[in-house]
């Protein structure tokens, strides 16, 4: 397989991780006797500092060339984001325009802890119990976030307000892909809302009750968006399968799922159109450890092998990563985040030490 793809190593220790990312990659290709053509462009604030843009043209010329799109996180300290304008940080310069630009409306968040690794989570070991694989799946393009934003004064007061909206093909086809997914996930959907009290919600479960009758196999379950924030923490077991979130409420939960594994360095995410996606960690760009060779890559290897997956239907190659992942902390392995006092210091991994371990893993495979 010949496959282009664009390298967003975005800012803080984006470049770090991403050259992890395609240092496995690298390993995959020559084992599996694929080619894959890396073109880099700059993305985020240092892009700004250094263009002018958060998101340059000429970024937007290769992403457009590339078959799929690999981005490191975006954003620096404060008092640097300061010195950027408003208009174009990259919250709202780069990653919307990034999303809308691809039409990128289905997000990926795996949520998976091998009850061997439950020691991860600051929840209880019995309360992981024989492990988690939960596939988030958010709605990512419409929602509140791409709404109309509206602040002004009227009469004797200030006022803003944001409208949320969701037409019936955004929600029909992220229901979809959901219930897809389910079929290879436990047989299992929780659709998460907030219909109680938004329209929006209410029109959101309409149509996915409507497509349950294209799944009839699938088991759907429904849970309001503080429940389930609630259950994520008590019992999260019981969402082993797929999880269905609109984009606000997906933004929020994804992150508390993070949490749950123990650090948002374990959680992959790749953001997928009709024709093109992108794959990212979920975590920030952590500036604080910039260049220390101490960050996690573990969610930017991940994001890869998602991308392997879900992009280039490469299914076995993407295992090989998994797998390789795995076998990292399976040798008790760790990278700083993740030890413990009785670690011992011979067994924490750095940035780059992580990432050798994996390919070293892979070529055994």
């Amino acid at each position: 397989m010949n496959r282009r793809i664009a390298v967003l190593e975005g800012d803080g220790i984006g470049p770090e991780i991403m050259r992890e990312g395609l240092k496995v990659l690298s390993a995959v290709e020559k084992k599996y006797g694929h080619r894959f053509e890396i073109e880099k462009a700059p993305f985020g604030a240092a892009a700004y500092f250094s263009t002018g843009s958060s998101f340059p043209d000429q970024t937007k010329e290769v992403c457009d060339r590339a078959d799929a799109i690999m981005k490191g996180p975006v954003g620096l300290a404060v008092q640097e984001m300061e010195r950027i304008p408003l208009a174009e940080r990259p919250e709202k310069a780069a990653i919307l325009p990034l999303r809308s630009r691809y039409d990128a409306f289905a997000n990926y968040r795996p949520v998976v802890l091998k009850k061997e690794f439950a020691e991860f989570s600051p929840l209880k070991p019995e309360v992981i119990g024989d492990g988690l694989d939960i596939l988030m799946i958010r709605e990512l393009v419409g929602g509140i976030y791409f709404g109309d934003k509206v602040e002004g004064e009227h009469t004797e007061d200030e006022y803003s307000h944001d409208s949320c909206v969701y037409n019936r093909m955004q929600v029909l086809r992220i229901a979809r892909v959901a219930f897809r997914e389910a079929t290879r996930h436990n047989n299992h959907l929780v659709n998460v809302h907030k219909a109680n009290v938004l329209a929006t919600s209410r029109f959101w479960n309409s149509i996915v009750d409507e497509v349950h009758e294209e799944f009839p196999d699938v088991r759907l379950s429904s849970v309001l968006v503080d429940n389930a924030a609630y259950q994520l923490v008590k019992n999260p077991v019981q969402y082993n399968g797929v999880m269905l979130l609109e984009n606000m409420q997906g933004d929020i939960l994804t992150d508390e799922a993070g949490g749950v594994l123990g650090s948002l360095g374990l959680m992959p995410s790749a953001s997928i159109g009709e024709s093109k996606g992108y794959v990212e960690p979920a975590h920030g760009s952590a500036p604080d450890i910039a260049g220390k060779n101490i960050a996690n890559p573990y969610s930017m290897i991940g994001s890869m092998a998602l991308m392997l997956e879900k992009l280039f239907l490469l299914e076995k190659e993407a295992r090989a990563v998994w797998d390789a992942l795995t076998g990292v902390f399976s040798s008790g392995f760790r990278t700083r985040e993740l030890t413990s006092k009785s670690t011992p210091e011979g067994k924490i991994l750095s940035t780059t030490g992580f990432g050798d371990m994996v390919v070293e893993l892979l070529e055994k495979a």
